[in-house]
């Protein structure tokens, strides 16, 4: 294929679109699946049991598709699924699912995953989410549309991130965080709401109104936070107020972070 550079390494098996372009010193594994338009840059590697959708380029020195790290792995058959038009950037690590995890790691569509940034096994990236440098996403971790995360953050295992949130740089978040929620401070804390995103959408002032308002109401409210969540589920009318409802009232792994 006269898009392979003659130095690439690329394993009997691999299914390689011949749209797709891998660059110098490559290495691509023969259970890849590179689809039309994928483009490695120089020095990518790409393993295991991994699908790149169309359109999405791999910056230099990044490890794709290797096995997870975790010591519970035996080599079990899991996999990488990568969607369309993602950018992933140099020195990001990405590993396949496990077997008592679900057994795939997933990356939607539209992403930028900024250098150095690690996507553990059985993580969930949704789509048009930004992470930024130096982010690392633990196993088992969702992390739902449109959502960004600040450079240098972590975040812990089995934590959920809701559509639309945004996390400050150099936070540690070790609890699920609501839709559209803003976390800051090095160990997280829920300090409002991604107002400047929401506007960004497009999203009615009515709904801002809204959203803000229930936001006072899960802070100060009376009962439990999950107590206040009910209520708000019997007394708002905004759909995004319901879409925080109801990933409040979901099953999860974790705690909240709750505002302060």
């Amino acid at each position: 294929m006269s898009n392979i550079h003659p130095s690439a390494v690329i394993e009997p098996g691999a299914q390689i679109d011949p749209s797709a372009t891998v660059g110098p010193f490559c290495c691509v594994g023969p259970q890849v699946t590179l689809a039309a338009g994928v483009e490695l840059k120089s020095h990518v590697v790409v393993t295991g049991q991994t699908e790149i959708g169309e359109d999405t380029v791999i910056f230099s020195f990044s490890v794709i598709g290797e096995i997870p790290q975790d010591l519970k792995f035996k080599g079990e058959a899991t996999r990488l699924v990568i969607g369309v038009r993602n950018r992933i950037r140099e020195h990001v690590t990405m590993n396949c699912g496990t077997e008592g995890g679900g057994g795939v790691t997933r990356i939607g569509d539209d992403n930028l995953l900024m250098a150095g940034c690690h996507i553990a096994h059985d993580a969930i990236v949704g789509n048009n989410c930004v992470i930024v440098n130096s982010v690392a996403i633990a196993g088992h971790c969702i992390i739902e549309d449109d959502v960004i995360v600040g450079g240098l953050s972590g975040v812990h295992q089995f934590v959920r991130i809701g559509r639309g949130a945004i996390i400050g740089a150099v936070t540690m978040v070790t609890n699920d965080v609501i839709p559209y929620g803003l976390v800051q401070a090095p160990r997280g804390e829920l300090d409002g709401l991604n107002l400047v995103g929401l506007k960004r959408r497009g999203v009615a002032r009515s709904d801002i109104t809204a959203l803000r308002a229930a936001f006072q109401m899960l802070a100060q409210g009376e009962g439990t936070f999950h107590d206040r969540a009910r209520r708000l589920a019997d007394e708002t009318t905004s759909d995004y107020v319901r879409e925080i409802v109801t990933f409040i009232l979901a099953d999860s792994d974790r705690h909240f972070l709750t505002p302060g």
